[in-house]
C-alpha cells in the first residue's frame, strides 16, 4: 500500500510541477528568484514539509514522500527549486522540529508547511565555509535577550526567508563548544538582506548575503542547547546530505531522459545519433551509473527512516551521487554537440546546475575526510 500511495503522490507532484512551474521557470531563472506565491501554492497542495507531524501543519507522511518532491523537481530540470525546497522542508523545518521548544514549533512550523514563512539556514560566512568552527557571527547575552552581530553569505532562500536558523558564537573563545543556534525572524530590526548573488547555475534560487547589526533576539529563540550548536549541526547533516543525494539521482535521470529524446531525433551522416555505437555506449554507462547510485540512495533512505543513517554513510552517499551527477550531465551535454552549450537547450542548465552539488552541503573533499576519519581516525 505504501508504494501505491507513494506513486499516487509522485503523480500529484508531477502534475503540480507541470501546471505551476514548467510554464514560468524560464522567467524565474531570468528574475533570479522564485515567487513567494509558488510556496503558498505548494503549501496549499500539501507539498511542503510533508513528513512533518500533522499537529504542526504537515501531512505526517513517511520521509520518502518528502524525497519525491525534491527528486521530481530535480528530474524535470528545476534544480533551483529542488535546492530551495531542500533547505525549507528538509533542513530548516527538521531543525526546528527536532530542537525547538513547543513555542518555536507552533510559531514557525505550521506557517512553513503553508508556505507563508520560508526557511533559510545561516551557516556560511565570507571567511567560513566548510570550517564552521571558524564562524565570527556573535550572540552576546544581554538580560533576556541576545545581541547578534555578523554576516552570512551564500544563503539559499536568503531574499525570501521569513525565518533563519542562524549559527552564532555565544562564547567566541570556546571554539566549537561556543556555537549556538537561534531561530531569527527576518523582520527584526537590524536584520538586513544584502544583494541577490549571481551564480553560474541555479539561477532561480535566491542566494544572498545577510547582515546582522545589533539584532536583539529573545532567549526563547535559542534553538537547542546553548553551546550545543555544533553538535546539533552534526546531528542534522545526514538528512541534508541524503536529500542532496536524492536530488542528484533525480537530476541525472532527467538529463538522461532529455538526451535520449534528442539523440533519437537528431541525425548525423544520414542516421540518428542514437544508432552510433559511441552514443549507445555512453547512454548505457550513464543509465548504469544512475541505477547503481539509486540503489545506494534507497538503502540510505531506509536507514534514515529507521534512525540508523550515520554521518559517514551520509557523506558517502552525498559524495558518490553528486560526483555521478557531474559525470552524467557532462556526458549527456557532449552528445548534444554544439547545441548542448546553447542555453536554449535544457541540457545546458542540467550541466551548469549540477556543478554546485559537489560544493554545498559539504564539498566532495570534506566528504572524503569525514569518511576517512571513520576508517582510520584523525
Amino acid at each position: 500500500m505504501h508504494n501505491e500511495e507513494l506513486q499516487l503522490f509522485r503523480d500529484t507532484v508531477i502534475r503540480f510541477l507541470k501546471a505551476h512551474v514548467e510554464p514560468h521557470y524560464e522567467q524565474w531563472e531570468k528574475d533570479g528568484i522564485l515567487p513567494k506565491d509558488l510556496y503558498r501554492a505548494m503549501g496549499d497542495a500539501g507539498l511542503l514539509c510533508v513528513d512533518q507531524p500533522e499537529e504542526y501543519g504537515g501531512m505526517g507522511a513517511p520521509f520518502a514522500f518528502s524525497c519525491v518532491v525534491v527528486e521530481e523537481a530535480a528530474r524535470m530540470g528545476f534544480l533551483a527549486l529542488a535546492s530551495n525546497l531542500t533547505v525549507h522542508s528538509d533542513i530548516v523545518a527538521p531543525y526546528i522540529l527536532h530542537l525547538g521548544t513547543e513555542e518555536q514549533k507552533r510559531k514557525y512550523l505550521p506557517r512553513m508547511a503553508r508556505g507563508e514563512c520560508i526557511g533559510a539556514i545561516g551557516m556560511t560566512e565570507p571567511g567560513a565555509g566548510s570550517d564552521l568552527q571558524g564562524i565570527k557571527t556573535t550572540a552576546i547575552a544581554d538580560g533576556d535577550y541576545y545581541i547578534i552581530n555578523g554576516s552570512k553569505t551564500f544563503i539559499t532562500n536568503g531574499q525570501n526567508a521569513g525565518v533563519i536558523v542562524l549559527a552564532t558564537k555565544t562564547d567566541p573563545k570556546a571554539g566549537a563548544k561556543g556555537t549556538t543556534l537561534f531561530t531569527v525572524d527576518t523582520t527584526l530590526p537590524g536584520c538586513k538582506r544584502g544583494r541577490n548573488l549571481e551564480k553560474a547555475g541555479l539561477q532561480a534560487a535566491d542566494t544572498s548575503e545577510l547582515f546582522f547589526d545589533n539584532v536583539r533576539v529573545h532567549k526563547s529563540e535559542v534553538l537547542g542547547r546553548i553551546g550545543g550548536g555544533f553538535g546539533h549541526l552534526i546531528d542534522e547533516l545526514p538528512r541534508e546530505r541524503l536529500v542532496l543525494a536524492v536530488s542528484a539521482v533525480g537530476h541525472a535521470q532527467g538529463a538522461l531522459e532529455k538526451t535520449i529524446e534528442y539523440v533519437t531525433q537528431r541525425k548525423a551522416f544520414g542516421q540518428p545519433i542514437a544508432s552510433f555505437q559511441n552514443t549507445r555506449f555512453v547512454l548505457a554507462s550513464c543509465k548504469t551509473d544512475i541505477e547503481v547510485h539509486r540503489a545506494f540512495v534507497e538503502k540510505c533512505t531506509a536507514q534514515y527512516a529507521q534512525g540508523t543513517l550515520d554521518v559517514p554513510t551520509a557523506a558517502m552517499v552525498k559524495l558518490a551521487t553528486t560526483e555521478m551527477e557531474g559525470r552524467v550531465t557532462d556526458a549527456c551535454l557532449q552528445l548534444f554537440g554544439g547545441y548542448g552549450y546553447m542555453t536554449e537547450y535544457p541540457i545546458s542548465r542540467y550541466w551548469a546546475d549540477a556543478r554546485i552539488q559537489r560544493i554545498y552541503g559539504g564539498t566532495s573533499e570534506i566528504m572524503k575526510e569525514v569518511i576517512a576519519r571513520s576508517l582510520v581516525g584523525r
